[in-house]
């Protein structure tokens, strides 16, 4: 399997990313509130963007990660391949983290006169958690109890760092028992009521997302090749049909089904499963999927961008609202504008200015650390 980018993958990640946004904007309101988006999260919410994230992580990590690790052929090629992908995965994603972890906090400290970000106290806490890597376990422990902190949505990178840290460990651990591992992991999720703590450590979407990166290294795999996806608007009617599945799942009449986040999981496996063939199943490239492509592939940014965003917008209406009153409705259209606009210029900053430098360093301390201890190649891998 080839590690270059697979276009329909970047498309889920803007569909991803933008349902996550969405969701956020209707529990979150801009100033004046926004009453008929409101309404409609009796019927309609994406918070399931987060578990197509994981299925895609999943799914790309495997696809490279677990062929190389299977090739090495003593310990210290296997241990060697593990420290290069942590890493890669840390310049990947610690820099733009951490920088808007310490963003946050200072928009707490010095610009928050509305109080939009919250308390002091509860952003240093959260702070900690996100830097920490424990931000899940906070965030299922402050639900219904105590204040998180504008930095809430740390609560799934955590849990992707815990999954990054460990996967390597269970793949040289378990070896040819791997996959039989993953499904009882899955199958135990998917019939297990979900407490605040459990879903908050779910692994059950990241798991299919590995075992399709398995299967896709398969035969097998070529012989259930979706062609019929062929026909155009098939994918896109599959992202409707499935999306609206998952969104009705994800109202509050289902919270406390124990069934929904494993449907959800499957769900969003099933779209990654679509998207892994490489052949615009989900869309024909176009001018569409060209930008789609564009928020994907800025859709690390956008995640930790936008809830800082939206906070500065009410601190923004709060000093300079019509009239000088900070209670005047403004209009929400307006704040939604300016709120992608801002979300849009601040993701492609980061983007350029410090996800992709600090890849590239990444790569680069890993190439000097393999020519400081130079270990026999492993023959025919992908790179992790």
């Amino acid at each position: 399997m080839s590690s270059q980018r697979i276009m329909d993958i970047e498309l889920l990640r803007a569909v991803a990313v933008m349902g996550v946004l969405f969701h956020h904007v209707q529990g979150m309101p801009f100033p004046g509130g926004w009453p008929r988006l409101e309404a409609t999260t009796a019927f309609f919410q994406l918070g399931w963007g987060v578990d197509l994230f994981f299925a895609i992580s999943g799914f790309v990590i495997g696809r490279t990660l677990i062929a190389q690790l299977r090739r090495c052929e003593n310990r210290q090629q296997s241990w060697t391949c593990t420290r290069d992908f942590w890493i890669r995965r840390a310049f990947r994603l610690l820099p733009s983290a951490w920088l808007w972890l310490l963003l946050t906090l200072s928009a707490v400290v010095f610009f928050n006169h509305s109080g939009a970000f919250g308390s002091l106290q509860a952003n240093l806490q959260a702070t900690l958690a996100g830097f920490l890597q424990f931000a899940n376990f906070r965030f299922a422990d402050a639900i219904f109890n105590y204040e998180y902190g504008a930095s809430f949505v740390y609560w799934t990178l955590s849990l992707e760092e815990q999954f990054y840290l460990l996967l390597p460990l269970l793949v040289m651990a378990a070896r040819k028992r791997l996959v039989w591992i993953l499904l009882v992991l899955v199958a135990v999720q998917f019939f297990t009521w979900r407490s605040f703590l459990l879903s908050a450590i779910r692994t059950d979407a990241l798991a299919l997302g590995v075992l399709l990166s398995i299967w896709s290294a398969q035969s097998s795999y070529w012989g259930f090749e979706p062609r019929f996806f062929r026909r155009s608007g098939l994918g896109i009617l599959l992202i409707l049909l499935l999306g609206g599945v998952m969104a009705w799942l994800w109202t509050d009449r289902f919270t406390w089904s124990f069934y929904r986040i494993g449907v959800v999981a499957l769900l969003s496996a099933v779209l990654v499963w679509v998207a892994s063939y490489d052949r615009d199943y989900l869309l024909p490239r176009s001018p569409l999927k060209t930008a789609l492509t564009w928020v994907g592939s800025r859709s690390y940014g956008i995640y930790l961008i936008h809830v800082p965003v939206f906070f500065l917008l009410r601190e923004l209406w709060f000093r300079f609202a019509p009239l000088g009153s900070p209670d005047v409705a403004s209009d929400p259209w307006l704040a939604l504008a300016c709120a992608l606009t801002l979300i849009g210029l601040l993701s492609e900053l980061n983007y350029r200015m410090v996800e992709m430098p600090m890849r590239d360093r990444g790569t680069q301390l890993v190439e000097r650390l393999r020519a400081a201890r130079p270990v026999l190649p492993v023959s025919g891998a992908p790179s992790c």
